[in-house]
């Protein structure tokens, strides 16, 4: 796992340009920690830090192929789960191989096929690619966008990286939002539309889908996408099915050449994957690590709501017993949470969910301090339709995405002029129904079967890259590799065509999903609700955001005043506003500091 950077110019000798690319790619240090690497030439710079995970010796990057007077150079950062069976097959046509990297698999792949190659990956993985011979630039991304790609065309220029910061530590990029940029962060917030970069001109490569550039333009091309279908496999084949996805899932996201680990909160997702890796690591004389989050004075503090029901700890403790890890509960107080909660926008190079993405990043610091890699239940909410707004008719019938039901106050308390400028309501429903437009609907399907694709849909291709985004960024600040087996793209083809109701067999969130980790998890383990993730309730972390707040609002110079209502805002940090109290206004005030610290740290200049 690392960080990319490159820069391609048709017209413009690059080959003297090492100290802007060595700034682009010195900007993503974190990313990779352990080496640099650059690659020269007349049309293109590419750079690279890595992170070492698999065949420290041979997998140096920016990775080069000589093919007769041409030079073929790849940048990428992930990892083929696949690539072992890739190397056999390259083998047997004849490629000869001198490292046991997957880098060096990827790069004969594009040798064999060019761009169909991304058709035969699985993993997680952003790269680019540039072919001499051809003239061209490749950038490709994987299916679920695991691993982020952002890029921008200044000029004749073609400037990519693994984040944002690599593109605006380039003097041409400019660091401005216009309106489209401000209703991306005040009526998505902090979600973002696929393929777009916030920042004036910044795009991202949307997942599945690669793009080549050359002197003459540039062609996006989706590789990959959900396609509808009948589902024909009864309740115990679609469990056994799920059951072998997931165990060859997990053996293959196993293989690294450093430590590995496993997140562990107790709940069914965590602890099913810890299960499968602890399995595994038994076979091998091995104990596997786990990890769960906590806070100071939780048990005291603890709040229940829909999407919480009980506490964590008890579960994590019955899991890491049963399947015999050597655990560790990492604990939190507030005021480490407020001392970082500016950490994870840096990364991010944009606006998050505060402490959500604090203690996330927090637990990882820990974790790196005895690994590098680890396994994470993230995306099985998602795919297998978990969440409780795939029931509910409020949330179904909405003409906007369901997250944002519970989030009217973002616009509330917008300035007369902002909301003139972005119209966010308007932004929301066009946005909405440029999602419902790519719905791969089913001919036949009932009414309910119908809102149930459509939800499935919006939160696989909306909800999901932000929190792919949050845990790449909170991880990657500190060098941190962490994989996704519930993202391999084979578990989400087959689950977007079973039904809701097989999903939700024996009338419970992600029934299927129990009954395909019987045998595995201990039965009241696979059946305790879904609790989502924790979040502190302490009322010293409000009482010290509210109290940050109130001071970016008494100074003039604060760069967010112009686009908030500060009265409105004011009586919230006080804990007077009526309709922002509790977990709304901890979300508030902690969006709203990231978006002062943004538009300050960031220079930006908005048009």
């Amino acid at each position: 796992m690392c960080g990319i950077a490159g820069w391609i110019n048709w017209r413009e000798d690059l080959s003297e340009q090492t100290e802007i690319l060595k700034k682009m790619t010195d900007s993503i240090i974190h990313r990779g920690p352990d080496a640099d690497g650059y690659f020269m030439s007349n049309k293109a710079a590419l750079g690279h830090r890595r992170l070492i995970v698999i065949d420290p010796d041979g997998g140096r990057q920016p990775m080069l192929y000589q093919k007769n007077s041409y030079t073929i150079a790849l940048t990428y950062n992930g990892e083929l789960y696949n690539y072992q069976e890739l190397r056999k097959e390259l083998e047997e046509k004849g490629h000869i191989f001198s490292t046991a990297s997957d880098t060096e698999v990827l790069l004969h792949s594009y040798l064999e096929w060019q761009e169909d190659c991304l058709n035969r990956l699985n993993g997680i993985f952003a790269f680019g690619i540039w072919d001499e011979e051809k003239d061209q630039l490749l950038l490709g991304r994987d299916h679920l966008g695991v691993k982020p790609l952002f890029y921008t065309q200044v000029g004749d220029s073609i400037i990519f990286g693994s984040e944002i910061k690599v593109l605006l530590s380039h003097p041409q990029v400019e660091a401005k939002v216009n309106a489209e940029g401000l209703a991306e962060i005040f009526a998505l917030g902090p979600m973002r539309t696929p393929g777009n970069g916030v920042f004036k001109n910044i795009k991202e490569v949307r997942a599945g889908h690669y793009i080549t550039f050359n002197s003459a333009g540039s062609k996006n091309q989706r590789y990959w996408q959900l396609e509808s279908k009948l589902h024909d496999d009864d309740v115990k084949q679609t469990e056994e099915k799920i059951r072998s996805l997931l165990k060859d899932t997990v053996h293959k996201q196993l293989v690294s050449d450093v430590p590995l680990v496993s997140m562990l909160s107790g709940g069914l997702d965590s602890s099913g994957l810890t299960a499968l890796a602890g399995t595994e690591y038994k076979k091998e004389g091995k104990t596997l690590h786990t990890y769960s989050i906590d806070f100071v004075n939780n048990d005291k503090d603890f709040e229940e709501d829909f999407l919480r029901r009980d506490l964590d700890e008890p579960w994590v403790k019955k899991v890491a017993e049963y399947v015999g890890t050597d655990h560790h509960s990492i604990v939190f107080g507030a005021d480490k949470l407020i001392e970082n909660l500016l950490v994870p926008m840096r990364a991010r190079d944009l606006p998050g969910v505060g402490e959500l993405e604090t203690s996330l990043y927090l637990l990882f610091t820990e974790m790196k301090k005895e690994a590098t890699v680890d396994l994470s239940g993230e995306s099985a909410d998602e795919v297998f339709s978990g969440y409780p707004w795939f029931h509910q008719e409020k949330f179904l019938d909405a003409d906007v995405f369901p997250w944002l039901l519970n989030l009217g106050y973002l616009t509330n308390i917008l300035s007369p002029e902002m909301k003139q400028k972005i119209q966010p309501e308007e932004y929301r429903r066009r946005r909405f129904q440029e999602a419902l437009d790519e719905v791969p609907f089913l001919e036949g399907e009932t009414g309910m079967q119908r809102k149930q694709r459509q939800m499935s849909y919006m939160f696989i291709t909306r909800f999901l890259p932000f929190m792919l985004d949050r845990k790449d960024r909170a991880s990657m600040m500190t060098g941190f590799e962490v994989r996704v087996p519930f993202c391999d793209y084979r578990l989400v083809e087959y689950l977007w065509n079973v039904p809701y109701e097989v999903k939700s067999i024996d009338n419970i969130e992600k029934g299927i999903l129990r009954r395909a980790f019987a045998g595995i998890l201990p039965d009241d383990v696979r059946n305790r609700r879904k609790s989502a993730y924790p979040s502190t309730k302490d009322q010293a972390y409000l009482n010290g955001i509210s109290n940050l707040m109130l001071h970016v609002l008494d100074d003039p110079e604060s760069p967010i005043l112009p686009l908030i209502d500060g009265a409105e805002v004011r009586l919230a940090a006080e804990g007077k506003n009526e309709h922002i109290t509790g977990t709304a206004a901890r979300g508030l005030l902690d969006y709203l500091l990231q978006i002062n610290a943004w538009l300050k740290e960031y220079h930006i200049v908005i048009e």
